[in-house]
């Protein structure tokens, strides 16, 4: 094993993979787990018997897999969420943090964020649904009863 390349197996143990209760592959994992290293792509492919070329195919899948579970639990949470606000396209960025509050407290829930934190939470993980200050398509801000807001822009 090349001397700058951290122990993978080590690593996987270590975070606790467990590739049943994964969305990644065994694969995947160890890419990931040495790329986060700074591991050169090259470096790895060496280490595992294959090519650059295929380190960054699996690279690429496995971080798409990481942000589709990432997608998928906020949209979970936002389910769940006792505060759920559509926020219509027009809308001024600045009116939206009324907008929560206002549905809030309505339903008893303690929003934890300033006035600015809310809009840059919002201008943030909406993407393209916001651009300057407009709302340009539909977003659904959800807040759990921690007070946790998750933001996900409706598609078209």
């Amino acid at each position: 094993m090349t001397a700058d390349v951290p122990d993978v197996e080590e690593i996987l143990d270590v975070a606790g993979f467990d590739p049943d209760e994964s969305v990644l592959t065994r694969r995947q994992a160890e890419v990931l787990a040495l790329r986060e290293r700074g591991v050169s792509q090259a470096d790895i492919g060496d280490v595992l018997g294959t090519s650059r070329a295929n380190v960054s195919k699996v690279e690429s899948s496995a971080r798409d897999n990481v942000a589709k579970s990432k997608e998928t639990v906020a949209f979970a949470e936002t389910l769940k969420a006792p505060v759920q606000v559509d926020i219509e396209p027009g809308t001024d960025l600045y009116e939206v943090p009324d907008l929560v509050y206002e549905a809030c407290d309505r339903n008893g829930v303690k929003v934890p964020y300033s006035a600015p934190e809310v809009m840059k939470l919002v201008s943030d993980n909406a993407g393209d649904a916001v651009t300057g200050r407009e709302v340009r398509s539909q977003i659904l801000v959800g807040v759990t009863s921690d007070g946790t807001m998750r933001v996900r822009a409706r598609p078209d």
